[in-house]
Parts: structure tokens; sequence; C-alpha cells
């Protein structure tokens, strides 16, 4: 049985690969708590610099999430476009 993945973690037009899907979910997770830096993201799930900022990055074109930068650093934030979770 395959793992649960956020539904937003689904990326429309690449392929959807476990260990994209995998990231892209831990990092959504990591979110949902609120305004982070890259630095917050990646403690939170474990996960490295340059892969949390390169999976930010897809789920930014795809307007998952949003950037508000204020000088070098950039405050990521959840948006209310893509899938949602159902409640069960």
């Amino acid at each position: 049985m395959s793992p649960a993945y956020h539904p937003r973690a689904y990326v429309s037009g690449m392929r959807n690969v476990s260990r994209g899907l995998v990231s892209r979910t831990k990092i959504i997770q990591a979110m949902e708590q609120g305004k982070a830096h890259v630095p917050d993201i990646s403690e939170r799930s474990k996960l490295g610099k340059a892969c949390v900022s390169y999976h930010l990055k897809l789920l930014l074109r795809r307007r998952v999430v949003s950037l508000t930068q204020t000088g070098r650093t950039g405050w990521w934030t959840l948006t209310k476009y893509g899938q949602e979770k159902l409640a069960v």
C-alpha cells in the first residue's frame, strides 16, 4: 500500500514520482503552521534546504504557495489553491 500523500503535493503537468510527493507532503505539512522561511521549513520537514527550495518553486508555479519577499528573506505561505483534504 502506498503512503498517504497530501492532495496539494500533486503537481499537474509533470510526473509525480513517489520521492517528490513525499517531499512535497512533508513541506506542506510543515507549512500548515503558518508563514515560514526556507530554513524553518527545512528543519520542520527534515529535508535539505535545496530540496525545500526546489519543491517550493514548483508549488509556487502552481500557486499552491505564495512568496512575500522582504529584502533577501522570503516568507512562504500556503494559498487556497490546489486540492484540499477531505474531512473524514
